[in-house]
């Protein structure tokens, strides 16, 4: 009887060990450990630093008319662990190299009474880890509709977050500090109205969600490599603190339709117990594949300004007349209509910014409302809404063109959409070789409204795959993307570098649009910048919107000063000076900042840094050894305190800095800075005032 209780518990105590896995990051900062639960239920938990950052969190899907969904009666039938370590470097980006190192365990899992097969593959980083789900070929799982994946996060207590309420059609939120058990009372208020939205829960939220433990430690929620498959909110348990993904549906209400082999994106976590090391993450790049495009040297980094802003402010007008309530492109005159006089993308005007960016050294000129069809563009459900082709009267294609390479300045084109995704399929061939044949080498694209087909969403599966399609054929073109109310990124630009900028979040538009919170740009490097750089177009120097239209009563919260040091701390390879040539002309010395300021960088160092409240980075141009600095500032005025132990040892710099005068504040005097010249080297340290809404910007120049 004694041997017999022994041999059982051996047996128990192996039968244990069998069904948990445990995974190491190369370091060992990481600790992951997967096991079934007794009913065959995959789950993980992560440790950090010893400490519990993710608790017991259950794995799986739930299929549509499925007798049994791949949620539990799982056996583990195989593991492999495998250790990678790389170096690689990206077209363009915050640094010139990115080393890819994690350790790997994939788990194969046979379900009983379906011998159905999954593999879930973990990847554990130094900085944390990505999971994801993966779908071998097999008899028995081919053609499958996923109803809703049930991937867990358990929180190990009630979190403060930065978040945004989940919806399936825009991002374009402000950001919310809470706890997360605040989220169900607050999330009516966080849900303000947009041109098209659709929300689900009043615990959902998006991703990338950011959380700070009461013990200091900072999670980042994300996915990474979004392709084939729909986007991933989630939704809180607030009750037991515990997140699960919430995917996008189709207009069937489908979450996804599957064919095997194929797996989903992966499911990230981004842990550190300082602020600064979750902005310098790579991990999210670091899961997607290598570029795809093998000559990558028409793709080039942009800084530019555009016929925007002014239309943004309703000075100026996307369409051409007001004769016209109604438009059918192909049988309406536009020849036969009397212009509006308020049309921003006329000849004069156009040539206007070309004859700027020429003056002022930019690259480019982008032009909103140059081709017809914006006289009922929007909100009327319309297919064929623009056909990316034919301009208005006032806009001469190729005259245009010629004037602007003879200025050494390219045209920026734009493809309003207007959610019609499938008149632009019809039409992307042909527009982008339209693009080709008169010298435009990037193109902004836009989804405003809700998406045709009619009842899809902005997120779903069907519509991810369309914004990558446009990005793949764009390729094909040499064409570099800027989509505008797309899906949030995912860090694909790794994969696709002609991708080289989204919106995806609430810009500098709604600046114009009622105002946004004055710490909204310290939120977003922690949040949206995570799956890739942002168009948020900064450079805003007249803060009174009513001084472009009288009749638009918003203000721009924000110290120049702040929006210099945005082109440091909002990465981007694609750079918006947003504001008109008048407002820069009336401020010439902060205006050189813009001027001055790299679009492309060799090194990042995050010296400051915490959610919602400061950031501060300092970049390093590429191929120089000139530096810039920025720092964003919150609703509580601070002293900055930094050191340039970054700079070169021995070498000596002149640096200009840009900042708050005392009396600055983002409300009631946002055009007050000053600037002043220091010489610095590596030894040299700075303490410096950001007011509410403020920061500064510096330019660190090596003496020659």
């Amino acid at each position: 009887m004694k041997n017999l209780f022994f041999a059982s518990l051996i047996l128990f105590a192996f039968s244990t060990v069998a069904k948990a896995q445990q995974l190491k990051s190369p370091e060992g900062k990481f600790v992951m450990e997967f096991s079934l639960q007794n009913d065959g239920t995959p789950t993980y938990n992560l440790k950090y630093k010893n400490k519990e950052v993710v608790k017991t969190s259950k794995l799986g899907l739930e299929l549509k008319d499925d007798k049994k969904s791949l949620l539990n009666d799982f056996t583990i039938t195989d593991t492999k662990t495998s250790t990678f370590d790389e170096t690689w470097k990206p077209v363009w980006g915050e640094v010139d190299h990115i080393r890819n190192h994690y350790n790997e365990l994939a788990v194969t899992l046979n379900q009983k009474g379906t011998d159905r097969q999954i593999i879930i593959r973990f990847r554990l980083f130094e900085d944390g880890l990505g999971f994801r789900y993966e779908f071998p070929a097999q008899k028995n799982l081919t053609y499958f509709v996923i109803k809703e994946e049930r991937s867990q996060f358990a929180m190990t207590g009630d979190h403060t977050a930065f978040w945004i309420p989940g919806d399936y059609d825009t991002q374009e939120y402000d950001y919310t500090k809470s706890k997360l058990s605040e989220i169900r009372g607050l999330s009516e208020k966080a849900y303000t109205a947009n041109v098209s939205q659709k929300s689900f829960s009043p615990t959902g939220v998006q991703t990338s969600l950011m959380l700070k433990t009461a013990d200091g430690i900072y999670i980042n929620l994300h996915e990474a490599a979004l392709i084939d498959y729909s986007c991933m909110h989630l939704n809180l348990d607030d009750k037991n603190m515990t997140f699960t993904s919430w995917l996008t549906p189709d207009a069937k209400g489908d979450k996804g339709h599957m064919q095997a082999p194929n797996h989903s994106p992966w499911r990230t976590i981004i842990v550190s117990d300082d602020a600064r090391e979750i902005l310098a993450s790579k991990m999210t790049y670091n899961l997607n594949d290598p570029s795809k495009i093998d000559n990558t040297s028409w793709i080039k980094p942009v800084k530019y300004i555009g016929v925007w802003w002014e239309m943004i402010t309703g000075k100026s007008s996307w369409s051409y007349t007001n004769d016209y309530p109604t438009v059918q492109l192909g049988v309406t005159d536009f020849a036969k209509a009397k212009p509006n006089g308020t049309h921003g993308a006329n000849n004069a005007n156009v040539k206007k910014y070309i004859d700027f960016a020429a003056q002022h050294g930019f690259d480019a000129v982008l032009v909103e409302g140059w081709n017809e069809g914006w006289e009922d563009w929007f909100g009327h459900s319309k297919d064929y809404v623009f056909d990316f082709l034919t301009p208005y009267p006032d806009f001469d294609v190729k005259g245009l063109h010629e004037y602007a390479k003879s200025k050494g300045v390219k045209i920026i084109m734009h493809h309003e959409t207007s959610g019609s995704v499938r008149n632009y399929e019809r039409h992307m061939d042909s527009a982008y070789k339209f693009m080709n044949d008169n010298g435009y080498d990037a193109v902004k694209s836009g989804y405003v409204g809700d998406i045709l087909p009619r009842g899809e969403n902005h997120y779903s599966q069907w519509i991810v795959n369309h914004y990558q399609y446009a990005i793949e054929k764009a390729a094909d073109y040499k064409i570099m993307v800027n989509a505008h109310e797309a899906v949030r990124p995912t860090g694909i630009a790794r994969t696709y570098p002609n991708l080289i900028g989204n919106e995806a979040a609430r810009g500098t538009e709604y600046q114009a649009f009622g105002g946004s919170k004055p710490n909204h740009v310290t939120v977003l490097p922690f949040t949206r910048l995570i799956g890739g750089p942002m168009d948020y177009t900064p450079g805003i120097f007249e803060m009174d919107i009513s001084k472009m239209n009288p009749e638009n009563k918003s203000h721009v919260n924000s110290t120049i000063a702040n929006q210099l040091a945005l082109y440091v701390t909002m990465y981007s390879p694609l750079q918006m000076a947003a504001d008109t040539p008048e407002n820069y002309n009336r401020f010439p010395d902060a205006f050189q900042f813009i001027k001055d300021v790299a679009v492309d960088w060799s090194e990042s160092k995050y010296i400051e840094a915490e959610p919602g409240d400061f950031i501060t980075v300092a970049r390093k141009a590429k191929g120089t050894n000139n530096w810039f600095v920025g720092n964003v500032n919150g609703e509580t005025p601070r002293t900055s305190n930094i050191d340039f132990s970054f700079l070169e040892k021995g070498k000596k710099y002149t640096a200009t800095i840009y900042a708050d005068a005392k009396d600055a504040h983002y409300k009631t005097n946002p055009q007050a800075y000053t600037i002043k010249k220091i010489a610095v080297t590596n030894k040299s340290k700075l303490s410096q005032f950001s007011a509410p809404g403020g920061g500064y910007a510096i330019s660190i120049i090596e003496n020659k």
